[in-house]
């Protein structure tokens, strides 16, 4: 399909060589890079980047994912302190750390991401952690480690309409999704939940609004809603590009269900401009 006039976005490598010389001299991952995302520069020239834990191959085979596939190295334990080395360097203010899925650990990586948390505290007293974690099979415990480490915010994304999830992440389970949200906000009091939609892989106005009531039905509290493109030739198609227009039409409709904040547009991610959230 032809992209319409309104993504227009280009990349500019120049304005992204100096985070990418920071993050190669710590030996450091993105999501921003893995992904190929389109705001990468952007973000990179004014010194921002989520940050990519637990290495860069994933357990899961999403097809709308760029992340390398296949079995994962073993953990760097060091990892969390050169984050929080880069996040001093660059005098973050507000850092999101990601990580891929990975189902080959006990508890899904959740120990990596509080030691990362803990480092980061370490070095920034005054600084907003957000973590965007991976569904944890589903394990209660694991969810817990993370938030007794406290972050400010904690993410999980839904991603696409439940009757897409045989087609584009059959790894996942939506039901199992919306309970981590569920447990992020019942298990402690004073940390937000975050989540995500891509819009554009088939997915029908009826199940968008839907999906939009299952997150306040668990007092999720932010959304992102962007549009999806696929990362690869080999990726799943793009189904429908989705007109600005009708991201206003949806962030209208979240709002008045009771999201904090929306973030809604072509462009949107979950960690894209993240410190507006809480403002």
């Amino acid at each position: 399909m032809k992209k319409p006039a309104w993504l227009n976005k280009k990349i500019d490598l120049k304005v992204c060589r100096a985070l990418k010389l920071l993050l190669k001299d710590l030996n450091l991952h993105t999501i921003c890079e893995e992904a190929h995302c389109p705001n990468i520069s952007e973000c990179f020239s004014k010194k921002r980047a989520t940050f990519l834990i637990l290495g860069d191959i994933c357990t899961r085979n999403c097809l709308f994912c760029g992340v390398k596939k296949g079995r994962p190295k073993p953990v760097d334990s060091e990892e969390p302190d050169r984050v929080a080395e880069a996040v001093y360097r660059l005098s973050l203010r507000h850092v999101v750390i990601t990580s891929v899925t990975r189902d080959d650990l006990p508890d899904g990586g959740a120990e990596h991401f509080a030691k990362t948390i803990f480092s980061i505290r370490e070095k920034m007293k005054n600084i907003i952690i957000e973590v965007l974690i991976p569904d944890f099979k589903g394990n209660k415990r694991a969810i817990k480690k993370v938030i007794e480490a406290k972050p400010d915010i904690i993410g999980h994304n839904l991603e696409t309409v439940p009757r897409l999830y045989s087609y584009v992440r059959s790894m996942a389970n939506y039901s199992r999704s919306l309970e981590v949200l569920k447990n992020i906000k019942t298990l402690t009091k004073g940390i937000y939940a975050k989540s995500a939609l891509m819009l554009g892989l088939g997915e029908r106005e009826e199940e968008v609004l839907e999906v939009f009531k299952a997150l306040r039905g668990v007092n999720c509290d932010f959304l992102s809603i962007g549009q999806y493109l696929p990362p690869s030739l080999k990726a799943f198609p793009v189904k429908e590009y989705i007109h600005p227009n009708k991201f206003n039409y949806y962030k209208k409709k979240a709002l008045a269900l009771g999201f904090l904040y929306v973030a809604s547009g072509p462009y949107v991610r979950s960690s894209y401009q993240a410190e507006e959230y809480l403002r």
